[in-house]
């Protein structure tokens, strides 16, 4: 179908109707990691019974009100929305204002006029209809492509010959920045124009994803092309917007962990029943327990041992952790971090509730002593050197927390040492940001660890925050 200027409805997509059309869209949201109940979806239902199914923006607003919680899941939404609710199928024909792209008397594309349209639209501020038709024309005509399904369409291809980047003096100069400009008036520009440039390579992608999904299907375009939620990102593979955007989560996932540990230190508080004395209190009942009773509970919060690789195989995941640690420091009555390389240091000194993780980190390679001889892991020798230099550190009242992918490069990993801390702990854990059905290969040593101490996969940070509350103590 060529759509033009008008979008096209919902239901011309839809083989089970709107409404099985509606209820497909939020099991895409459920699998991106955005919580949608059943009340959010009647109101969505509702919200599409009432707006105009051709204004797809109302449509679009109006079924984020109904569906999100969080502000944090509106990019994840609007990458699912334009695929679920395409703006067009197939490509488009009509052009509005008659925008169309420059061509040379011989038929081919004019890139130095179609550059000089390009700036011109990106410079004014009531261009976003003609820079999608333009976005269109560009990826129909420079972004296909013949794959072994058949035609197909690429972002890549089409930007690679617009090369929009380089359109940001023009831009500037149709803004108004020139040499009589201030510097303030000419930065606040300069970043107008880098935004607008951003802006239509993400118009360029959006257009790519829904030719392709109408390949290849929009729940395999999703997969790959719709942001995911920073909970949900793989330490190991995230990038660094994806690890920023992790570490602004923190705080709100630190107080889930808070809440949880209040919860069940109210619950510990009764203590654990006394069967014994419960079972002497029933003869009075004729043998049914029906009161209760309760050990003495035993009063004081635990401490807190952190063992954390911070090599760089695993920095997005150790720094994580270190951060959601230190923001719980107040639910322990004392917590000792140490970090290590091939060498093991005590970095507690440079977390406080006020600290900068970047800061933190920098000051640990700088002032700490982790880095010995290579710079490549070696956990065997960093389990001996924390064993031999803080004796004291783990206690029987210790939880000790072991962070790290086990990944030895082939040296002994002192599982006696290890083991020895283990039985002195009052609890012992282990964390491990990899797959666990990749524990064990290559230099992995996890699978021998595991026979000591009990190691738990935590690849993302859902996963850690669900692991984190289950075991640390009370």
């Amino acid at each position: 179908m060529a759509a033009g200027s008008v979008p096209a409805t919902p239901i011309l997509n839809a083989p089970h109707g709107l409404s099985g059309h509606l209820v497909g869209f939020v099991e895409a949201l459920r699998a991106r990691g955005i919580a949608v109940g059943p009340s959010e979806t009647v109101d969505a239902g509702r919200v599409v019974s009432v707006l105009d199914l051709m204004d797809r923006e109302v449509l679009r607003e109006g079924l984020a009100c109904a569906l999100l919680r969080r502000t944090t899941h509106r990019s994840t939404f609007d990458g699912l929305f334009d695929l679920w609710f395409p703006a067009a199928l197939g490509a488009r024909s009509g052009t509005p204002d008659d925008i169309e792209i420059p061509r040379t008397p011989t038929g081919e594309i004019d890139m130095p006029a179609l550059r000089g349209l390009l700036a011109t639209l990106l410079s004014r501020e009531d261009s976003a209809q003609q820079l999608e038709m333009i976005a269109a024309q560009l990826v129909e005509q420079l972004g296909q492509y013949e794959s072994s399904r058949g035609p197909s369409f690429s972002a890549y291809r089409t930007l690679r010959e617009v090369q929009p980047e380089i359109l940001l003096a023009r831009i500037l100069q149709g803004l108004g920045a020139g040499p009589d400009t201030s510097e303030f008036d000419t930065e606040v520009a300069r970043r107008t124009g880098r935004a607008r440039i951003a802006g239509f390579r993400a118009i360029v992608e959006a257009e790519t994803h829904r030719r392709v999904a109408e390949n290849i299907g929009r729940e395999r375009v999703a997969s790959y092309a719709v942001a995911r939620q920073a909970e949900d990102v793989d330490f190991l593979r995230a990038s660094e917007t994806e690890l920023a955007e992790m570490r602004r989560s923190t705080q709100r996932l630190a107080r889930i962990l808070a809440s949880r540990l209040a919860v069940r230190r109210r619950h510990a508080r009764r203590g654990e029943i006394d069967l014994r004395k419960t079972l002497r209190k029933s003869m009075s009942t004729g043998g049914v327990p029906i009161d209760l009773v309760n050990r003495k509970p035993r009063p004081g919060r635990p401490e807190l041992v952190l063992l954390c690789d911070v090599s760089g195989s695993v920095a997005g995941f150790s720094n994580f952790t270190l951060l959601l640690v230190n923001a719980l420091r107040e639910q322990f009555s004392r917590v000792r971090i140490f970090a290590f390389v091939d060498r093991t240091d005590e970095v507690t000194r440079f977390f406080d509730p006020n600290t900068q993780l970047d800061k933190a980190m920098a000051r640990i390679f700088t002032e700490g002593k982790v880095v010995g001889l290579d710079g490549h892991s070696d956990y065997g020798h960093a389990l001996t050197g924390f064993a031999t230099n803080w004796p004291d550190a783990v206690t029987a009242r210790s939880s000790l927390l072991i962070l790290g992918d086990a990944r030895t490069n082939y040296r002994d990993p002192r599982l006696d040492t290890l083991r020895q801390l283990v039985q002195t702990a009052k609890h012992a854990h282990w964390l491990n940001p990899e797959k666990e059905s990749n524990w064990g290969s290559g230099d992995s040593a996890a699978d021998k660890y595991r026979e000591v101490i009990e190691m738990h996969e935590c690849r993302s940070a859902k996963q850690l925050t669900a692991v984190v509350s289950r075991l640390l103590p009370v």
